[in-house]
């Protein structure tokens, strides 16, 4: 019997290998201005005590409470994955990994005043609590691989972006490190959906229309995340332009080659023209958004490396 699992297996381990040659060590102490600290009890928190433009906070707030619910994320992986030794090693590897960003990213607001701490533990409290429950863990490897591809990549994206509005050297280079994390992550789950699409490339095919028709952010159930989002997208942090230039084509036309694949079931070259249909829907939606908005708010950052 077929088991994609199983079958992946040398690619997980081959990957993993390759993660930890070219992963470097970090330190979350390393960029954070202890120098900076006050006393919270002695001085309690202000808006004024913020030298963050007010979109840097909403995004550095956005990406750091969608971090605190790593639980949630390595559970959903775990039950996906945990049969396999191979993935096993991945997963504790990419959790340890993925732990860092939220102490960092707290760590930072919390010594810099750039948010208000209270405020920030209540949403942390909220997040965790509402958990996170997405329906590809469901569906099955390939559509957990084909989510996860796509939401590290966007993720990696969003860091990046965060720390070109912050005006501070230090959140640069703090969530630059943390986007060198999520680009590697990416690669890894990326080249393992492109094993699995020679294995069983119908079946891919499938999942990939099923996740890019019906992405959400993890964050997408924070409280306020739609107003938070739309501000992002405004300022050129997070948007369907970004989503589609930097994280959709590229993943599927340049990497997964999507148009090229042959010996396609009948369904899945539907599925496939399904795809890119919704991606030119996309295209014509994000013309008509950017129509909207003012000539400032229509540039996005430079594209990063893919």
């Amino acid at each position: 019997m077929f088991d994609l699992l199983d079958e992946l297996a040398p690619a997980v381990a081959a990957g993993l290998n390759r993660h930890l040659a070219t992963s470097s060590e970090w330190f979350p102490h390393e960029f954070i201005p202890y120098e900076q600290g006050r006393n919270y009890e002695d001085e309690p928190w202000k808006i004024s005590d913020s030298d963050l433009p007010e979109i840097a906070g909403v995004a550095l707030e956005v990406n750091l409470l969608t971090e605190d619910n790593l639980p949630y994320y390595h559970l959903n992986l775990w039950d996906a994955f945990r049969r396999h030794d191979a993935w096993v090693e991945w997963l504790r590897r990419w959790t340890a990994e993925e732990g860092r960003h939220s102490i960092v990213l707290r760590d930072y607001l919390t010594v810099t005043r750039g948010v208000d701490p209270v405020e920030l533990e209540r949403g942390r409290m909220d997040m965790v609590q509402l958990g996170y429950y997405p329906e590809w863990p469901e569906l099955g490897a390939l559509d957990t691989l084909i989510f996860t591809t796509l939401q590290e990549l966007a993720t990696r994206v969003s860091h990046r972006n965060t720390g070109l509005v912050t005006d501070d050297e230090t959140a640069v280079r703090l969530t630059s490190r943390i986007a060198t994390d999520e680009n590697l992550h990416y690669v890894f789950y990326r080249d393992l959906a492109a094993s699995a699409l020679e294995l069983d490339p119908s079946a891919a095919v499938l999942a990939i229309n099923r996740q890019v028709r019906n992405f959400q952010m993890p964050g997408a159930a924070m409280p306020g995340f739609s107003d938070k989002a739309k501000q992002m997208a405004a300022a050129g942090i997070y948007n369907l332009r970004i989503h589609l230039e930097q994280v959709l084509t590229p993943v599927l036309m340049s990497h997964w080659k999507l148009t090229e694949l042959d010996g396609l079931t009948d369904e899945a070259e539907a599925a496939r023209d399904q795809t890119v249909a919704f991606l030119a829907r996309l295209d014509r939606v994000a013309d008509r958004l950017e129509q909207l908005r003012g000539p400032a708010e229509r540039a996005g950052h430079p594209d990063p490396r893919t």
